[in-house]
């Protein structure tokens, strides 16, 4: 152990040795591997960093659960959207919510959900374009709503009743009121209905995904909503039902579970057309790690160019280094080095010097990480299984440039080597 550590301290010392004795040359050697490495753990913690972000935008639509709906998501915008298709289709109804309990033995929690626009109002202060969620009581069960404290979501009364009060999202609160954490209890005014908050949402932040903006929204039962608006119609807003499955059940097989049931709410016959759209938002998230994984790749082929050029450069700097230490080495062997020790000790000052190389491009990623954190609506982290995927990369390059290099010096003849000048 005291021989391996006496060489592993040997090979750091010269590796450190040779960038002080020739900067601009290891410099400019060790570029390429700095700049591999400045590509692989950028691209790596970006990447990683948004798909935690959309992953987790994706897991509050609803995990494991489909989206009835007249529209088909997931097949693109513009022209090419089918959207005639679509259009005449009726919308869900609240009595469906009860029929799809009844009739499907898959889902654990069916949400009727419905929303509009509307102006606020809180003494004399107005806010326009906001918008009002109607929610039926499983709706939390399948979506994730944090209160912040001192407040409380709807009860099971505030549904059965259509009780006047609402939770309102904290922008709403902090442009409205003024203070999220004092909001609830205040009486507010939607549409002219005066309406008593009970709590405010935990600030969400930006989604990628779509989705709710409950930062910027209003929920009330949806008995209340429906004394407010036109639940048919929606005013051009959402109007879907959100079913989850039952633990352990796989929603590709509630799809096919809800299909049957709501042929047979709608009455269909055979030859008749689904009149309905069952969205599996899983489908969204299998996509998402696909795109993903292109944008990975894309990555790793960038970084092995450069890294294949830092290869190079760093086999250049041993080849001039075992010339310069042919002496050295010649008397090495002659006073009892092994040939295992001698080529060792190369390939270990060859991975030294790529980790230092992989080191500075951390540095660099560290301050892009900052900045980009700054900027973009999530933070850049660098997890720790990334940086140990840096340190591999460091080694098994550093091994596989130094190792011609390092076969040559162990190789030598220690009487020609010593006469070497």
């Amino acid at each position: 152990m005291f021989k391996l550590l006496t060489i592993l301290w040997n090979s750091f010392k010269m590796a450190l040795g040779e960038l002080k004795n020739n900067k601009l040359r290891s410099g400019l050697s060790l570029l390429g591997v700095t700049f591999g490495i400045f590509c692989v753990i950028g691209v790596l913690a970006t990447v990683d960093s948004l798909q935690q972000k959309v992953q987790g935008d994706l897991k509050s639509l609803g995990n494991n659960s489909v989206w009835l709906d007249k529209w088909e998501y997931g097949q693109g915008g513009g022209g090419s959207y089918p959207w005639w298709k679509y259009i005449n289709r009726p919308t869900p109804k609240r009595s469906e919510v009860e029929m799809i309990k009844e009739r499907s033995s898959l889902a654990e929690y069916v949400a009727h959900f419905v929303s509009s626009s509307a102006t606020l109002n809180y003494k004399d202060f107005d806010l326009s374009g906001v918008s009002v969620y109607g929610i039926t009581e499983d709706f939390n069960k399948i979506q994730t709503i944090d209160i912040v404290e001192g407040g409380r979501y709807l009860s099971e009364a505030d549904f059965k009743r259509g009780t006047a009060v609402a939770i309102i999202g904290n922008q709403v609160a902090e442009d409205l009121i003024g203070n999220a954490q004092t909001a609830a209890g205040k009486e507010i005014s939607v549409n002219g209905r005066r309406v008593t908050v009970v709590g405010v949402i935990q600030k969400q932040g930006q989604s990628f995904v779509g989705g709710f903006d409950y930062d910027n929204s209003v929920i009330i039962a949806y008995q209340f909503y429906a004394s407010m608006f036109n639940v048919n119609q929606g005013f051009g807003g959402n109007n879907l039902i959100m079913i989850k499955a039952k633990d352990g059940i796989p929603s590709s097989a509630l799809v096919e579970d809800l299909r049957g049931a709501m042929r047979q709410i709608r009455k269909l016959s055979p030859t008749q057309e689904d009149n309905f759209a069952l969205n599996d938002i899983n489908m969204f998230s299998e996509q998402a790690d696909s795109l993903f994984g292109v944008v990975n790749l894309a990555g790793w082929v960038i970084a092995g160019l450069s890294l294949i050029v830092g290869g190079f450069g760093v086999a250049n700097i041993m080849f001039v280094t075992v010339r310069e230490r042919t002496s050295q080495i010649g008397l090495k062997k002659a006073i009892g080095a092994k040939r295992s020790t001698i080529l060792i000790e190369f390939l270990l000052e060859s991975a030294f010097l790529c980790i230092i190389g992989g080191l500075v491009g951390l540095f660099f990623v560290q301050i892009l990480a900052l900045v980009l954190s700054s900027v973009l609506p999530f933070p850049i982290f660098i997890g720790g299984r990334i940086l140990l995927t840096a340190l591999i990369i460091c080694v098994i390059l550093g091994v596989i440039s130094g190792i011609i290099p390092a076969f040559i010096a162990a190789k030598m003849n220690p009487v020609k080597a010593i006469r070497t000048t």
